[in-house]
C-alpha cells in the first residue's frame, strides 16, 4: 500500500480498507474489505464463532470517510470526531466481503459529516453517521 493509502495516516495492522472501488474526492467513496479468520482479534471475540467487532467495522467506515474527504495535494489529516449514530443490523463474520460506503452530507468549518453504510451481498449490515475533523498536517 505504500507510505500512505489514499490519504489515510494509518499503517498496518490498522488499515482496514482493502480496495478502493470508487471515489469522488471531497464527496464520497466506496471501498471493500474482508477480515481474515486468522486475525488475532478473533481468538477472543466470540471464540469458536468469531464476529467482526462493531468498533472495527465502524473504524473501517471512518477510514472510508477519510478517503472520501481527502483531496489531491491536500495537507489535511482527518480524525474521527463523533459517532452521531451507528446501528448494526446483522453479524459480520471473517472471510465475508464487505462493501463500505461513505457520502458527505454536511460541513461546518473543519467538521465534515458523513453518512456511512456497510453491506454484504447487497444486504445492509451497518449504517450511521460519522463526523471527521479536518486538521492541517505539520509536514
Amino acid at each position: 500500500m505504500g507510505d500512505s493509502f489514499l490519504g489515510l495516516p494509518h499503517r498496518p495492522p490498522f488499515v482496514f480498507v482493502r480496495k478502493l472501488l470508487a471515489c469522488e474526492p471531497g464527496v464520497s467513496a466506496e471501498c471493500e474489505t474482508e477480515f481474515s479468520r486468522d486475525d488475532p482479534m478473533f481468538a477472543g471475540h466470540f471464540p469458536g464463532e468469531p464476529l467482526v467487532p462493531g468498533v472495527i467495522l465502524t473504524e473501517a467506515l471512518a477510514q472510508t470517510a477519510g478517503i472520501a474527504a481527502h483531496q489531491e495535494n491536500s495537507k489535511t489529516r482527518f480524525l474521527l470526531s463523533a459517532i452521531r449514530q451507528m446501528k448494526f443490523f446483522q453479524a459480520v463474520r471473517p472471510e465475508e466481503q464487505i462493501r463500505l460506503r461513505a457520502r458527505k452530507i454536511g460541513e461546518v468549518g473543519e467538521l465534515l459529516q458523513f453518512e456511512v453504510e456497510a453491506l454484504i451481498d447487497n444486504t445492509l449490515v451497518a449504517a450511521g453517521q460519522l463526523v471527521l475533523n479536518a486538521l492541517p498536517t505539520e509536514r
